[in-house]
């Protein structure tokens, strides 16, 4: 057994070396230095305008926030919830170049598929790439949330969640995965990449899947 320190981790978005090389080590355990009545970070956007209204908002307002967002999404486990089987986000929003996201948006403004441009979400990196939401382009690309594959589906309250009803196996997920992976592709141009890590299957590359 090694310790590691979070930075020979190589923590980074959807990333480290644990992803990297999924057949190299097992987490076994995790620590956190917390800080007694500290601040909390508000850099996600969606909790941070969740919570604009509030000047000062509590660790536990804050908590409570984000359980709110991630029950939203079926993303709080719940017996009850018919979401609750999932990886969480198949998906990672895709990083593309400049020039293919400027090419989305005018695809999109030409299909009426948003008024303006500042519709299609879009995030700016400091290397001149763009981040685009993988979320968008699926529901834009024509794939609805609920779209049932016989034992799997896409979530009713998220789309780049994958769910599981009972009865399926793995190749009918990866069936489901491929199919919403080559839709946005046909659609848009671009190819989203899977978040999980696939252990003893291999991810279709897209000109196998057709």
């Amino acid at each position: 057994m090694r310790e590691l320190s979070a930075a020979e981790c190589g923590f980074a978005y959807r990333d480290s070396i644990f992803r990297r090389n999924p057949g190299q080590a097992i987490v076994l355990s995790a620590s956190f230095a917390l800080r007694p009545g500290a601040q909390p970070v508000l850099a996600y956007r969606e909790l941070a305008t969740a919570l604009a209204g509030r000047a000062r908002p509590s660790l536990a307002e804050v908590r409570a926030a984000v359980l709110d967002l991630r029950r939203k999404k079926s993303m709080v486990y719940d017996a009850r919830d018919p979401n609750r089987r999932s990886a969480g986000s198949f998906f990672t929003n895709p990083i593309v170049e400049a020039h293919q996201a400027a090419a989305v948006v005018a695809q999109a403004l030409g299909e009426h598929l948003v008024r303006a441009p500042e519709e299609v979400p879009q995030y700016p990196l400091p290397d001149g790439r763009v981040k685009l939401a993988a979320g968008w382009l699926v529901e834009r690309a024509g794939v609805k949330r609920g779209l049932r594959m016989g034992s799997v589906g896409v979530s009713s309250q998220h789309a780049l969640a994958l769910v599981h009803h009972g009865g399926g196996s793995t190749a009918d997920l990866i069936r489901l995965a491929v199919h919403v992976r080559d839709t946005v592709a046909l659609r848009f141009g671009i190819a989203l990449a899977p978040e999980p890590v696939f252990l003893g299957v291999n991810w279709p590359a897209l000109q196998e899947s057709h």
